[in-house]
C-alpha cells in the first residue's frame, strides 16, 4: 500500500510528468512527420518565439492580466452580493434568477460589439466581457451554499433569538466558503476567456490582439506563444485560489487516496 509521503510526492510530480511527456510527444510528432511551422510549430519553436518576442509578450500579457483581474474583481463583488440575496431570500430568487439565467445564456461574443458602441475599443470592453463570463458561477455557488444550510440549524439559531442577518453571517457565509472558492477557480479561467476574446475583436492591446496580429502575418509560433502565456497565467491564478481554499476550508474536505 502506498505510504502517505509517497502519495503526496506522486501528486506533486504527476502533473509535471504529464506535461513534460506531452511536450516531448508534440516535439517528436512535429519532427518525425516534418509538420510545417505555419500549421503546428514544435515546442522548441514556440519556446524560441517566447524568447525572441519576450518584451512584447510581457507588455501584452500584463495588459490582459489587468483587464482580467479587474473584471474578475467586479464579478466577485456583484457575485457575492447577488448570491447572498438569492440564497437567503425566496423573493429575491424569484425576482432575479430567471433574468440571470437569460443573461448567462447570451453568447458573450454577441455583447462585445455593444460594449464597443458604448465605450469604444480598448480595456473597458475586455473588462466587461471578463465580468460577464465570471460573475454567474460565483452567484450560483454562493446562493447554493447559503440555501443549503440545514433547516434544523436555522431553527436552533432562531430559538436562541438570532436575527436573520446573524444567521447569514455566522452560519450562511462560513458554510458558503467551499462553494465560493470552487466558483473562484471556475470564474478566473472564464474571465481570461472573456478578456482574450474581447481583445481579439475590440482592442489594440493584450494577448488576444497580439495573437490576431501574429496570425495575420502567419507567425503561428507567436500565436502559440500567446496561448501558452494565457494558459500559464490561468494556471498560476487557479493554483493561488486552490491553495487559499485548502488553507481556509480544510475543515470541509477529507483526504482521498
Amino acid at each position: 500500500m502506498m505510504t502517505s509521503k509517497r502519495y503526496k510526492l506522486l501528486k506533486r510530480v504527476l502533473p509535471w510528468m504529464v506535461l513534460i511527456t506531452s511536450i516531448i510527444l508534440w516535439e517528436a510528432i512535429c519532427r518525425i512527420f516534418k509538420v510545417r511551422e505555419t500549421i503546428l510549430p514544435a515546442p522548441s519553436v514556440v519556446a524560441y518565439a517566447l524568447y525572441k518576442y519576450f518584451p512584447i509578450i510581457l507588455v501584452q500579457a500584463l495588459q490582459t492580466l489587468y483587464t482580467t483581474l479587474v473584471g474578475f474583481a467586479i464579478a466577485v463583488v456583484f457575485g457575492l452580493l447577488i448570491g447572498m440575496a438569492i440564497g437567503s431570500s425566496a423573493l429575491a430568487y424569484a425576482a432575479l434568477y430567471r433574468l440571470l439565467i437569460a443573461f448567462n445564456t447570451i453568447p458573450k461574443v454577441a455583447l462585445i460589439p455593444i460594449f464597443v458602441v458604448w465605450f469604444g475599443i480598448g480595456s473597458i470592453p475586455a473588462i466587461l466581457t471578463a465580468f460577464s463570463l465570471a460573475f454567474f458561477p460565483i452567484i450560483v455557488n454562493v446562493a447554493t451554499g447559503i440555501a443549503t444550510v440545514e433547516p434544523e440549524m436555522r431553527d436552533v439559531l432562531r430559538s436562541l433569538q438570532a436575527r436573520e442577518d446573524q444567521i447569514l453571517l455566522k452560519i450562511g457565509l462560513p458554510r458558503t466558503l467551499p462553494y465560493f472558492f470552487g466558483s473562484l477557480k471556475i470564474a478566473i479561467t472564464s474571465a481570461f476567456v472573456g478578456s482574450v476574446t474581447s481583445e481579439t475583436i475590440a482592442s489594440n492591446n493584450g494577448i488576444g490582439y497580439l495573437m490576431i496580429s501574429a496570425s495575420s502575418s502567419f507567425n503561428v509560433a507567436l500565436v502559440f506563444a500567446g496561448v501558452a502565456v494565457v494558459g500559464f497565467m490561468g494556471v498560476v491564478l487557479y493554483e493561488i485560489f486552490d491553495v487559499t481554499e485548502r488553507r481556509m476550508t480544510g475543515w470541509s474536505t477529507r483526504t482521498v487516496r
